[in-house]
């Protein structure tokens, strides 16, 4: 299960240009996981998160 920790999220956007299909920013502006699908980008995502946000 993909997780976004939103107390080290910085709301860079990375997650959402990188996997689209799967995250998305919430209204405070931090990425917030939109599906559980399972897309090859995730693991993209989770290693060019700038704060180690992003967990699986």
């Amino acid at each position: 299960m993909v997780e976004v920790d939103k107390d080290k999220c910085i709301g860079c956007g990375t997650c959402t240009s990188i996997c689209p299909d799967v995250f998305e920013m919430d209204n405070d502006m931090k990425a917030k996981v939109r599906t559980q699908k399972k897309c090859p980008c995730i693991k993209d995502a989770i290693n060019s998160c700038p704060t180690e946000a992003i967990s699986q």
